[in-house]
């Protein structure tokens, strides 16, 4: 097949599950051309990505000018579709007020949708899928119909729980609406009038072949505790921190990383100097993707106590917990959204309830004290991963629905 990607960002430290996704689905025999919304303000830097950051197109860096001869290209060769496209998006802008931004964001983004259609039909795309069912979503659907191509979308979890505007007619302008996990589905079923039928679940997968199982999995000297993500509330590394200091009490012997950079990071670090902890926690900043296999390798603990944020928001299933999981690293994580789908309490992780800092201190002692309960644990989440959350079971499985979608069309 000949398919298009369309995300906020390509390719991005903060998504790696994109590029990874596309890159295994070029792996089985499929040309993709990759659409971006914006360059990354975080690109990942992986050397592997060369080549794809080579083909990239970016959207919003075209000038209007060239946008704007789009729209006269569609329009004089594809009038019926320019036409329908156009009404269809007046009508959303009704919806949501026209006198909204929501309504002029709207405007914006099928104005920038006809160079991605115009570039599909150039292109003899096929299909064109996406990550994300806020921003990018909005483009694809009018491409959609200005091109007369199909799409479908993979949703995530801010762009359902905090920016679902228009999120039922998406799905229903869908070829099929993917989303990560049970607990999303179900939440829009709820939230939303949809079509169950249009609904899937595709995981975020991560490749075997890169995240493979350690050698041992007897603890270091010091216990190292670690984890990875941006440093927003929703990660809850105040959570983690505020743990460590319970922890100390009970055990000392231990050092954690915290890899990753935002806009909490001088708060994180002063609650770190208040609690006495500097001597025992370091900031990393930002780490390459292709460096994070060795250091959730390296550790004995990755913790990642989640939490909903003031905004509503919250995390979907977090990649990187497949990704320790994966190399046979014990995992710490909360009983919130889709994350209890991957990390099932005291069979492939431990779970606490989000914010809950007495919690997490005793579960990440537990597992330093108890031999024989990590042990279990991480073998259960190695194959856990390996028959739900690996790459390849999942970029097959979006092979199959995009077949059966550009069937229907």
């Amino acid at each position: 097949m000949k398919l298009a990607y369309l995300a906020p960002e390509i390719p991005a430290l903060s998504a790696t599950f994109v590029y990874n996704e596309i890159l295994a689905l070029t792996e089985l025999g499929h040309e993709i051309i990759p659409f971006s919304v914006h360059k990354p303000i975080m690109p990942a830097t992986d050397q592997h990505l060369d080549e794809l950051r080579s083909k990239v197109i970016y959207l919003y860096a075209m000038p209007k000018k060239t946008v704007f001869f789009s729209h006269l290209k569609l329009l004089t060769k594809k009038p019926i579709h320019y036409i329908k496209a156009l009404s269809e998006c007046v009508k959303d802008m009704f919806q949501v007020n026209i006198l909204s931004r929501d309504a002029r964001g709207l405007f914006y983004r099928f104005f920038y949708a006809a160079k991605l259609a115009q570039d599909l039909v150039d292109n003899d795309i096929q299909h064109l899928h996406v990550h994300f069912a806020h921003v990018p979503t909005d483009i694809a659907m009018y491409a959609s119909m200005l091109s007369g191509i199909p799409f479908s979308v993979t949703a995530h979890a801010n762009d359902i729980f905090e920016r679902g505007l228009l999120l039922d007619k998406k799905v229903e302008r869908s070829g099929f609406f993917a989303t990560i996990s049970d607990f999303n589905r179900h939440y829009i079923q709820q939230t939303y009038q949809v079509d169950p039928g249009k609904l899937e679940i595709i995981r975020c997968g991560v490749d075997s072949r890169v995240f493979t199982r350690k050698s041992s999995i007897a603890l270091s000297d010091p216990v190292r505790i670690g984890v990875v993500g941006r440093l927003v509330e929703k990660k809850g590394i105040d959570t983690l921190i505020s743990a460590l200091a319970i922890l100390h009490t009970q055990f000392s012997d231990f050092k954690v990383e915290i890899a990753g950079s935002g806009p909490l990071e001088e708060e994180l670090k002063q609650q770190v100097n208040q609690l006495a902890l500097t001597d025992k926690v370091v900031f990393l900043g930002p780490l390459p993707h292709d460096q994070v296999v060795k250091f959730v390798t390296g550790l004995d603990l990755f913790v990642l106590p989640c939490k909903k944020d003031k905004q509503g928001d919250m995390d979907g299933i977090p990649v990187v917990l497949m990704e320790a999981m994966m190399v046979g690293t014990a995992v710490i994580s909360s009983k919130i959204s889709g994350i209890p789908e991957l990390v099932i309490n005291e069979q492939t992780g431990m779970l606490i309830e989000p914010d809950n800092s007495e919690q997490l201190a005793a579960a990440m002692l537990e597992l330093i004290k108890d031999e024989a309960s990590r042990t279990t644990l991480i073998r259960n989440a190695e194959k856990k991963v390996q028959q739900e959350f690996a790459q390849d079971i999942n970029a097959r499985r979006l092979q199959t629905l995009f077949t059966e979608t550009i069937g229907r069309f």
